[in-house]
């Protein structure tokens, strides 16, 4: 079974995705901020990583960063959820290395279509 890890400060928006992921056939982990994230991540780097912008002690950039930096660090799938909608976020978003872009509020549709 694939792992993901779910990243937000929120967690309204943890619970949310983690029902939908699991509906899905993904197990999943999670943290409320960055720094948690990577901790998380240098115990057992999962397959692939839902990943809040805005949080507090790390953000999401410079979680994302960080990862591409760590031993198998280029191998999750990152997909940045966010309320940013503007093209310089979404540009600097993906040349820090996420793969996916998903915007706040999302549905089980659009999680299926960036992690199946």
């Amino acid at each position: 079974m694939k792992q993901v890890l779910i990243v937000d400060d929120s967690p309204i928006v943890r619970k949310y995705a983690k029902r939908i992921l699991e509906e899905l056939s993904f197990s999943t982990r999670d943290a409320s901020d960055g720094q948690m994230a990577l901790q998380a991540c240098s115990l057992t780097m999962p397959d692939a990583i839902l990943l809040d912008w805005h949080m507090p002690v790390l953000d999401g950039l410079g979680f994302l960063q960080s990862l591409r930096k760590m031993p198998n660090g280029s191998h999750p799938k990152v997909v940045f959820c966010t309320s940013e909608n503007n093209a310089e976020s979404i540009a600097r978003a993906m040349s820090a290395g996420a793969n996916e872009f998903i915007m706040k509020p999302f549905d089980k549709i659009i999680m299926q279509s960036k992690f199946e």
